[in-house]
Formats: C-alpha cells, sequence, structure tokens
C-alpha cells in the first residue's frame, strides 16, 4: 500500500516522542501490504477497525494513540486522515467525514 500525508506521522511522533516506533511500525508494515479488503487488514492489525466511508481507525501504542486512514483498495493507497490521543479522538463528532 501507498502511504499517503507520511509528514503527518512524522510531526505527530516529533510532538509525542513515545509514538514514534509504533507509528513507524504502522507506516512499514502497512507500506508492505497489498491489502484487498477489511478481512485482509484485520489479519494484519486485529484491533483494526472500519467506521464507514473508506475509513478504518487503528489503536497505536496499546490504544494510547488512534490513527484514522481513508483506504482505497483499488488504488493501493492509504491516505492518513487523522493522529491523535484517545481523547482527541473521542471529541470527532463525525468520524466519517473526517
Amino acid at each position: 500500500m501507498r502511504i499517503v500525508t507520511y509528514k503527518r506521522i512524522l510531526e505527530f511522533s516529533n510532538k509525542h516522542a513515545d509514538s514514534k516506533i509504533p507509528l513507524h511500525y504502522w507506516y512499514h508494515t502497512t507500506s508492505e501490504k497489498k491489502w484487498k479488503d477489511f478481512n485482509d487488514i484485520k489479519k494484519t492489525f486485529s484491533s483494526v477497525d472500519f467506521v464507514g466511508n473508506h475509513r478504518f481507525v487503528f489503536n497505536i501504542k496499546g490504544n494510547n494513540y488512534r490513527l484514522i486512514a481513508i483506504i482505497s483498495f483499488n488504488a493501493k493507497k492509504v491516505y492518513t486522515r487523522f493522529i491523535g490521543t484517545h481523547s482527541e479522538y473521542d471529541k470527532i463528532k463525525d468520524i466519517k467525514n473526517i
């Protein structure tokens, strides 16, 4: 998968140093995959959730952080839409449009 907006991962991991290794693990693992559907993602990241409108929520660092991505299986692209703490994630009102 091609990950779009890697800069967002770098910026977040610079602000939250304890997220650097888990986010880079997510990035490198994801970039090596060729997911075809949600079941393929689930095999890689068992805690991932599909929340609708092509959006998937990944738990990062034991659920301390959340990453929301739009995934286009046909284009093999992952668009990072949000990275934040669990409490920041809980404040999102309309996750399907983030």
